[in-house]
């Protein structure tokens, strides 16, 4: 059955090629799923410049990043847009064609909780939330006094039919995302896969050298649940700041934020500026695709709480037959690892796991592959959480 779905996303907020990505997919798959669709950014916040690296209040540049890049994915998607900044001032779809949208929908995909819920927009509609943040949206929503929780809490209960989080972990005994209040569903991004096929490169093509894109630190403080403080990458880069003089391999940082450059560098780290392969979402495609693997780490809420969160950037490396080494967040227990997808919680595992993946290039490369099929194809994917909205 055909639905008229709105998603609300944060892809021209911050216009680099990992967000065009994230937020896109549901758009571009829902549609080849046959449904009707919509994509919205009435955040009412400043858009994100990135090359004055600041936050701005016209957003005409980062609404013609929308309009290029939607553009060049699929046309038939050149004016199923609306971006609104914090001026008010409009770009992409007439704003009353958009509340028509709106009123007459079956749902409101509402990812990372970033959407102004405009009371007079959502009339039928049933609201789904899909925290892409596990743990900082938890968190956030129990800070503050008894009475401001209860408030938030209400509200969110009030605008939001249906709770689905990419902290798949939630709920099981080892996880301490806190899940009262809501009914937490696990989901996970959608990969459009005919999108990353085009793009492929043969592994004996690829760059010797594994790479990741990442924000050194979040600006904002990090999420305290049970008088625990969490923080963002920085914490826990520091435990595998030695690596390079144990791996077979090069690593390479494509990095954002204030990271200590100089530091990274004398410890053997190749470092990139994260805009310059990110500025764009088919020059970021190409950067993963090329590279011989990933080795990344995760935000320290996400690792320390085991809540089972898995990028997009990940799912995108896998898309591209790019093997991944990853930092385990409790994502092992629904995601197999071994082969394409590799694991570690130490050093030594670490540079394990590199070497693996340089004695068998072609192996991991056909199994991460597979995983990408099996695991993040958007049909599954969207089938899955539409089945799952329909059920409630």
């Amino acid at each position: 059955m055909s639905l008229r779905i709105a998603i609300a996303g944060l892809a021209g907020t911050y216009p680099f090629g990992g967000m065009f990505w994230h937020y896109l997919q549901y758009l571009l798959g829902l549609q080849r799923l046959g449904h009707d669709v919509l994509y919205i950014e009435d955040t009412g916040k400043w858009c994100y410049d990135p090359v004055a690296k600041t936050f701005v209040e016209d957003g005409s540049k980062n609404a013609a990043f929308l309009a290029r890049e939607l553009a060049i994915l699929d046309e038939s998607l050149s004016d199923r847009w609306f971006l609104r900044d914090v001026t008010g001032k409009t770009y992409g779809r007439p704003w009353h064609d958009v509340v028509e949208f709106c009123r007459s929908a079956d749902l409101l995909l509402h990812i990372s909780a970033g959407h102004w819920m405009r009371e007079e927009n959502f009339t039928n509609a049933k609201v789904i939330l899909i925290d892409t943040d596990p743990l900082y949206t938890q968190a956030g929503l129990l800070t503050g006094s008894p009475a401001e929780v209860a408030a938030r809490v209400a509200w969110w209960q009030k605008h939001h039919d249906v709770f689905f989080s990419f902290g798949e972990n939630i709920g099981a005994a080892d996880c301490k995302v806190p899940c009262e209040s809501f009914d937490w569903m696990p989901t996970r991004q959608p990969i459009v896969l005919d999108c990353f096929d085009r793009a492929a490169v043969p592994v004996t093509e690829r760059r010797p050298v594994l790479t990741t894109v990442a924000s050194w630190e979040p600006k904002e403080k990090g999420p305290v649940v049970n008088s625990i403080a969490y923080t963002g990458k920085s914490s826990e880069f520091e435990r595998y700041i030695d690596l390079p003089s144990h791996s077979p391999l090069p690593l390479e940082l494509a990095l954002s934020g204030s990271a200590p450059v100089e530091r990274l560098q004398e410890c053997g780290w190749i470092v990139r500026d994260g805009y310059e392969v990110s500025h764009n979402p088919w020059v970021y495609r190409d950067y993963l695709a090329h590279s011989f693997g990933e080795w990344s780490i995760a935000k320290n809420a996400y690792v320390a709480s085991q809540s089972g969160w898995f990028s997009c950037r990940t799912a995108s490396y896998l898309a591209l037959g790019v093997p991944v080494i990853l930092q385990d967040t409790g994502f092992s227990k629904t995601i197999p690892t071994g082969e394409g997808l590799l694991t570690f919680t130490t050093t030594a595992q670490a540079a394990e796991a590199i070497e693996k993946l340089k004695t068998n290039p072609q192996r991991h490369a056909k199994a991460a592959r597979e995983i990408a099929q099996e695991y993040f194809d958007s049909d599954k994917v969207l089938t899955n959480l539409i089945e799952k909205v329909g059920s409630r």
